[in-house]
């Protein structure tokens, strides 16, 4: 009785800082904000509650201090660890960000925009184009997902390569505390050394340190031309020395260099019949490429054809295909947003979001790859990714006719360990753009080292003592 009292009373406060209907407690009004996109994880919560502004969110954090309740902040709720995903305590409140979608100011000659933490990365997208800018991050779920978790998990994207994941396009932040205090740190500068990096710290957190409520973001002015080409690889050797020879021709026009194999693009083709590869029979590897140019359109075009040229006589391609127009380039993107769909459409799949050195990418591909057949006859290993910065997206798929949920319950646990440890011996990374969630919080002090991990608690300590803080996903306290 008494924990429901103490509920009853914490729903009576935040009534006194959010209108009725920004307070969400019946179950049937929660439960879209429970489940992860994936489907892996469901929780409960006490309440789902949508701040307007910082103020409001200080007040909501200040209360939850007092009450010793904790906080799951979450954005567009399309990320793949269960970040923003609450335990099933029922004891923890949603804090959904998606009202604080205000763009506050572009500043042209700055070329910076600071906007709140629930714009959609689209219309941030759209709105730059409008001012006549670029905003180059660019993720399959720009039409969903929202700046907050792009910042809470450093979200990386197609662009990386070119301009950087989510925090190099950050100057500035506005973050929400544990004490419930804001921290302004709104500043577009592109130099500050004046101690500890605030920005750099709150990034990348998934919401545990402090909850980021604005940002500072870094615009470009917008390409004249684009050109975009699909070409095929024999093997992945082939494609890294393809990407390294665009490096060195068109140095910085180089902006989507998209490696995938041909399991990865049957799947598509399986599920949407109208992505069919234009590439002549079915490559290896399939590789999109495209550059970026503030000069004429023609200055690209004899660039790309030119290198295309030189990997043909170097016998590292076998085919290409150049895009005659937008709607063509954005079906040739279209085909590889759509792999993550095809898999869901598929059924549950295990993923792998990882970074390896390109020096050691074949090495790995070749050795997992054989490991990974030869452990699990029938196995389908859907491997495709940003290959300009060694992010892989390997995943996997049961056996034709074998049930998802089953396979993933029964081998889940020995295909991540598998995985990871060639993930270890390449000095790679378990997690490139994803984040860490509650998904690979267990693994994570192994991969991070006992030095590192143990740094990583203590700020998490420092900053958040009570632990009310998205507790129990990066970091356990």
């Amino acid at each position: 009785m008494r924990s429901e009292h103490v509920n009853t009373t914490f729903i009576e406060q935040l009534g006194s800082i959010l209108e009725p209907q920004f307070i969400l407690t019946a179950d049937q009004d929660k439960t879209p904000y429970l489940t992860d996109w994936r489907k892996r994880f469901t929780g409960k919560a006490l309440a789902v509650v949508f701040p307007k502004t910082s103020d409001e969110v200080a007040k909501i954090v200040r209360l939850c201090s007092d009450s010793n309740i904790s906080i799951v902040p979450q954005g567009g709720h399309t990320g793949f660890c269960g970040g923003a995903t609450p335990d099933a305590s029922g004891k923890q409140i949603i804090l959904n960000l998606k009202r604080m979608n205000a763009i506050r100011e572009i500043d042209r000659a700055n070329q910076t925009i600071t906007l709140e933490a629930g714009c959609i990365l689209q219309t941030v997208q759209e709105k730059a184009a409008q001012e006549d800018f670029l905003f180059p991050l660019s993720l399959g779920a720009e039409g969903s997902c929202m700046i907050g978790g792009n910042l809470a998990t450093n979200a990386g994207g197609t662009n990386v390569l070119r301009y950087g994941n989510t925090r190099d396009l950050c100057l500035g932040l506005e973050v929400v505390t544990a004490k419930g205090e804001i921290w302004n740190g709104l500043k577009g500068l592109r130099k500050d050394n004046t101690g500890y990096d605030l920005r750099d710290l709150f990034i990348g957190s998934e919401g545990t340190l402090g909850i980021i409520t604005a940002a500072v973001m870094k615009l470009y002015p917008l390409p004249v031309s684009q050109w975009t080409t699909l070409v095929a690889v024999d093997n992945i050797a082939s494609s890294i020395a393809l990407l390294n020879l665009f490096q060195k021709r068109a140095t910085s026009l180089l902006t989507g260099f998209e490696m995938m194999t041909e399991e990865s693009l049957d799947l598509n083709e399986k599920h949407f019949p109208q992505m069919a590869n234009p590439l002549k029979g079915k490559p290896p590897y399939t590789v999109l490429i495209e550059l970026s140019d503030y000069e004429s359109e023609e200055h690209v075009r004899q660039l790309l054809e030119s290198v295309l040229e030189e990997a043909f006589d170097g016998s590292l391609i076998t085919d290409a295909v150049i895009a005659s127009n937008l709607t063509q380039a954005n079906a040739f993107w279209h085909m590889r947003e759509h792999i993550t769909l095809a898999q869901a459409e598929e059924g549950a799949n295990l993923k792998h979001d990882i970074t390896i050195p390109l020096s050691s990418l074949e090495r790995f591909i070749s050795q997992t790859d054989a490991l990974m057949k030869a452990q699990y006859p029938g196995i389908r290993i859907i491997n495709f990714g940003h290959l300009g910065d060694g992010n892989l997206h390997y995943n996997i798929a049961p056996p034709l006719g074998l049930d998802s949920q089953e396979f993933n319950r029964q081998y889940e646990k020995p295909i991540h360990d598998l995985i990871y440890a060639q993930v270890e011996a390449c000095h790679g990374s378990i997690s490139a753009e994803h984040g860490v969630g509650q998904l690979k919080l267990d693994g994570l002090r192994a991969h991070k080292g006992s030095v590192a991990h143990d740094l990583m608690k203590a700020l998490k300590t420092a900053l958040d003592p009570q632990n009310i803080l998205n507790p129990h996903k990066v970091v356990s306290i």
